[in-house]
């Protein structure tokens, strides 16, 4: 039923989604008081609470546009959306060394893959949705021409070790909570938050370069601006200081637009047989 909803709705003009999606985020808000809680503690967290309105209402247009990104034509999609300082990345490709472009749950994280993809083959880590039912229409969205898909196990990331070796870049959303073994406490705004070390490790085995990504949602349905952003922090040091200058690159990416983060995501949550952090953890 959803998906024959979501292909639906994907008829409908962009800023009738994103009004949509503002009421929809409106309604959950009023309605759920744990994700009430949550996104309040994030934002206050963070020292953005003065963005509250703005964030509960870019939060449902989040959700609401995956109608139009999954599910509209490829190329209308693209006719949304422009790319700034796509240069920075033409320059790494021609020089033949792979990209590890991290995108954190900021804007329309979907449309940036979609864009790259327009321009070079992307392989981007997946993890499958809980819904079975939303499996087919997940993958078929991302699954396109130029976007490949790598499970997220060991299969996956040999996956992505052998694309970057090859000179080829490939996607990670770097602020999703990692699986037990696969992260390390960190500070994230100031609070520990168990944060994966696979892109560190990616980026250092495949000899490839970082670079940060992000997709603003412009007002009124507008579309949306696709930024590049070089990566300027430090990858010395062992897996808890790397883990913590990307933390803090993500920061800063997010400090761009701060109301478009998605502030319900549970990024404190303590993995199953994980040990609480410490206090020494990383800042």
């Amino acid at each position: 039923m959803l998906v024959i909803l979501f292909r639906v709705l994907s008829i409908f003009p962009l800023r009738m989604l994103h009004a949509l999606g503002a009421a929809l985020g409106w309604l959950v808000y009023l309605l759920s008081p744990s994700y009430r809680r949550r996104l309040d503690a994030n934002l206050a967290q963070a020292g953005y609470s003065a963005y509250r309105r703005a964030a509960v209402a870019e939060a449902g247009k989040a959700i609401v546009e995956l109608a139009f990104v999954w599910c509209g034509k490829p190329e209308r999609v693209a006719r949304h959306a422009t790319v700034e300082n796509w240069d920075m990345v033409q320059r790494v490709l021609d020089a033949g060394r792979g990209i590890v472009f991290l995108t954190p749950h900021l804007g329309c994280f979907e449309m940036t893959a979609q864009q790259i993809a327009l321009h070079t083959a992307l392989t981007v880590m997946y993890r499958p949705p809980r819904k079975d039912a939303l499996r087919p229409l997940v993958e078929g969205a991302r699954a396109r021409h130029n976007l490949h898909l790598a499970p997220a196990n060991l299969s996956g990331v040999r996956i992505l070790a052998k694309t970057l070796k090859s000179g080829q870049p490939i996607g990670l959303l770097p602020d999703q909570v990692p699986q037990e073994g696969e992260g390390i406490w960190a500070k994230w705004f100031g609070r520990n938050a168990y944060t994966m070390t696979l892109p560190a490790k990616l980026a250092q085995l495949g000899k490839a370069d970082i670079l940060l990504v992000y997709a603003e949602r412009l007002p009124k349905g507008r579309g949306y601006v696709v930024r590049f952003v070089p990566f300027e922090g430090e990858l010395s040091g062992g897996p808890a200081e790397q883990a913590a200058s990307i933390n803090r690159a993500m920061e800063q990416l997010i400090a761009r637009a701060p109301a478009q983060y998605f502030w319900s995501y549970n990024r404190y949550k303590q993995p199953q047989g994980v040990d609480a952090p410490q206090a020494e953890a990383v800042a």
